[in-house]
């Protein structure tokens, strides 16, 4: 098969689909590998060391829509890429196809095959190339918020690990799965002040036996929420309802018990985020300030440490990437269950159930 691995163009997007190790494995199995010129120069991968390994560079994102039969990429295509998609074409990459309903719509006329990254998922319900996102976005998450908390950037001017004599700075978090968990982790080996909300009980017991008392994991309500908030010198939204939506947990109204220059981190933007304030941003324009609260919504967090957010990514789809490859859409999606979850749009028509009520 012929696989092509554009140059990602949204805004400081210096991740790439495949990093050399994954281009030399699909090359030793037999398959073409194309690759946009200075596609993983922002990871650190320059073109030469992607030739070494077999790849074949290619001067623009048209060559290579115009002859791969499958695309890999990180994010998902953007406006000036609509052109590109071609009929048939797989395309294996984070969709977000809740938040995205102009491209719901050139996906469906085009009838591209789009396998969404964050879709797969195994029994269990995990979501195995979610995961490695989550966990780098949940842990740039307090580092993030260390660094707008600091006066000059709007924020309260408070030290997260506060210092002997003065209180550590209260972190909220809302949701304790993968993006939650990694925060928390993050934030508690800064010495901050924890408090971890969930709606499942099963799930905050877990958490509370791995964090051993270090970070209080409370039921979440909207009472409860909103008092800690009062409190609140950082808040973490990490709400995610796979291939959904994500609801609305912060109101408005929630907003306005918070104290001027508290930040707010929303992980959740993706999937359109979990306050009715939170709206998409880019690493040049990252933060805005509504009811005085500095909200952080950028879209691509990990976008900032390329080099081992690409790494981490290929290791986690490339056993698919080879599936799809070897055997093509239809064979594989019927021999790997966890794959077929993937699949959101095909043939013109919306497979994903999650997609297809957010798109109504």
């Amino acid at each position: 098969m012929i696989i092509g691995v554009p140059r990602e163009i949204k805004d400081n997007e210096n991740r790439v689909g495949l990093s050399p190790a994954g281009v030399k494995i699909l090359v030793e199995d037999g398959h073409r590998v194309l690759l946009e010129k200075d596609a993983g120069k922002g990871s650190g991968f320059p073109d030469s060391i992607y030739l070494e390994q077999g790849a074949e560079i290619v001067p623009s994102s048209k060559d290579i829509f115009s002859q791969a039969e499958l695309i890999v990429k990180v994010k998902e295509p953007l406006e000036e890429e609509y052109p590109l998609l071609q009929e048939d074409q797989l395309l294996f990459t984070y969709l977000h196809l809740a938040a995205e309903p102009q491209l719901t719509e050139v996906l469906l006329q085009k009838k591209v095959a789009a396998i969404a990254y964050e879709t797969v998922q195994l029994p269990d319900g995990s979501l195995p190339l979610l995961t490695p996102m989550s966990e780098i976005a949940g842990r740039l998450a307090p580092q993030k918020g260390i660094h707008y908390l600091e006066k000059l950037q709007g924020g309260k001017g408070v030290l997260l690990s506060g210092v002997p004599g003065v209180a550590p700075a209260r972190v909220v978090i809302i949701g304790g799965g993968t993006v939650g968990y990694n925060a928390a982790h993050v934030a508690v080996k800064l010495q901050a002040d924890v408090t971890l909300f969930d709606i499942s009980l099963p799930r905050l017991r877990q958490l509370d036996n791995i964090f051993q008392g270090r970070v209080k994991c409370v039921m979440s309500d909207p009472l409860a929420l909103t008092e800690a908030l009062r409190r609140a010198d950082l808040v973490i939204g990490a709400v995610l309802v796979p291939g959904a939506k994500t609801p609305t947990v912060l109101t408005a109204k929630m907003l306005q018990v918070m104290e001027e220059g508290t930040v707010f981190v929303d992980v959740s933007i993706d999937q359109g985020g979990c306050a009715e304030t939170s709206r998409p941003t880019s690493h040049s324009n990252p933060v805005y300030k509504v009811e005085g609260v500095l909200h952080y919504c950028v879209t691509n967090i990990p976008g900032v440490v390329p080099r081992t957010s690409s790494q981490a990514l290929c290791n986690a789809t490339l056993p698919y990437i080879k599936e799809l490859a070897a055997k093509g859409l239809r064979r594989a999606i019927d021999e790997n269950p966890a794959l077929a979850k993937g699949l959101n749009i095909y043939r013109g028509e919306i497979i994903n159930e999650a997609v297809a009520a957010s798109y109504r």
